[in-house]
């Protein structure tokens, strides 16, 4: 899956949930039906929730804070109206 494909993915699962939060299993989980194969997804999501918050079009949350990289732990992932 292209690095563009996940950042589609997070952005519209992200602003489905406006202003709630997701979680990048969820975003795997809706590209991926079988557990191993979503979860081979984790990593590159994580990297694509990166670039999209360094564009200021998602904001990453742990313990529903704002989080600056590198992130350890759960992450939530929050749409950013532009």
């Amino acid at each position: 899956m292209t690095p563009q494909a996940l950042r589609a993915a997070i952005l519209e699962l992200a602003q489905a949930r406006h202003p709630g939060t997701c979680c990048p299993s969820d975003v795997a989980r809706s590209l991926r039906d079988d557990e191993s194969q979503w979860r081979a997804l984790m990593a590159p999501i994580r990297e694509a929730a990166l670039t999209l918050a360094r564009d200021g079009r998602i904001e990453v949350l742990q313990r529903g804070q704002p989080a600056t990289p590198p992130w350890r732990g759960p992450i939530r992932l929050r749409w950013r109206p532009q």
